[in-house]
């Protein structure tokens, strides 16, 4: 059975040559084929010869994933519409953050890939433009790499995000397989300082990623500092409420030594108000070594009721949190004049499939 070859660690390439009867030295030669020269067909791997590459097409399929849309906001975030090998369609948003150089001019000094780990989603988050379509299927991690691969021509990527379509814990194996990949040496060789996995509270994803041994970061998606009002906004925390939640993370940054960020998305007239401020310091202070984003809401088209707070309110509750000394900053949303949050492009061209 035909193994994709961007699913396959390069640790794992001799190995997996020499079980089919293949040469395990031209494992070398593959990797610098995927990873160095970027090749998205094997045709393309000229130092290997004829023979090899078509036996290479027949036993590790690459299955690039096709640009179908680029929708480019006007602080040069982009973002992607990707077309899978079996024709479902799939978002990621590059995003570059500039800076001058020597002659004065703009330069990319950052850039940021936010990456999906499903096509769809099932959490059914009431804010989110994902989880309005349900889910489809989860990816494989090959089409995780496949999203990394295909934003490559707009620059060399220095941080990835998995906050795109879809939970990574729900698809855990195979989030986690292409993370690896992209992080290894011979792969991508993007550090695992530079990789934030986003869970919007699938608690039993927690203790598995501390038992990794892994240096990515850890981002836990809040967006309400009680279970009434996170009951209301995203259905997860029904199954594992938030004093298991915090729990399982206070758990995981004992264990880790590592920092975990809190996602709150303020909704203006929602989770607005200085109480939900107040209450949530509290919570969060439960959590050592945590840290809050706050984050203005996005609009989007399915949920017309929820809207942008205003900046006073953005700049209350960083008052209210760093008082209550918790590492707090804003994060300012980008592209959302393209609609780049997630799952709106996607959704915008379902009518059009």
């Amino acid at each position: 059975m035909a193994t994709p070859a961007w699913s396959i660690l390069p640790d794992e390439w001799k190995e997996t040559l020499k079980a089919r009867g293949l040469r395990p030295f031209r494992a070398d030669q593959i990797l610098q084929a995927l990873y160095r020269d970027c090749i998205t067909d094997w045709d393309q791997a000229t130092t290997l010869p004829k023979d090899f590459r078509e036996t290479l097409k027949a036993e590790f399929p690459l299955m690039p994933a096709e640009e179908i849309a680029c929708d480019t906001a006007p602080d040069g975030t982009k973002k992607l519409l990707l077309k899978m090998s079996d024709g479902e369609l799939v978002e990621t948003v590059v995003i570059p953050v500039f800076g001058k150089n020597g002659d004065g001019g703009r330069e990319t000094v950052r850039l940021t890939q936010c990456v999906s780990s499903q096509i769809g989603c099932a959490m059914g988050c009431a804010f989110c433009a994902s989880g309005a379509q349900g889910i489809v299927r989860s990816l494989r991690a090959d089409e995780i790499v496949a999203e990394v691969m295909a934003a490559r021509k707009y620059g060399t990527l220095t941080n990835l995000v998995v906050m795109g379509m879809g939970e990574p814990f729900a698809n855990y194996d195979e989030t986690m397989r292409a993370l690896k990949l992209i992080n290894a040496g011979r792969g991508p060789n993007l550090g695992a300082r530079h990789i934030t996995i986003s869970t919007c509270g699938v608690v039993p994803g927690f203790a598995r990623l501390a038992a990794e041994g892994l240096q990515f970061e850890l981002s836990v998606s809040l967006h309400a500092p009680n279970d009434a009002l996170r009951n209301e906004l995203m259905p997860v925390n029904r199954k594992w409420p938030l004093a298991e939640l915090l729990a399982a993370c206070r758990d995981y940054t004992l264990k880790t030594k590592r920092i975990i960020t809190f996602e709150y998305t303020v909704i203006r007239d929602v989770n607005d108000s200085r109480s939900c401020a107040e209450e949530l310091a509290r919570r969060v202070r439960e959590v050592p070594m945590a840290k809050v984003n706050l984050i203005p809401l996005s609009p989007v088209d399915h949920r017309p009721d929820f809207r942008t707070p205003p900046e006073s309110t953005m700049l209350m509750f960083l008052d209210v949190l760093m008082k209550h000394h918790v590492q707090t900053m804003i994060r300012r949303s980008r592209g959302k004049e393209r609609q780049a949050a997630c799952g709106q492009l996607r959704l915008r061209s379902m009518p059009q499939r």
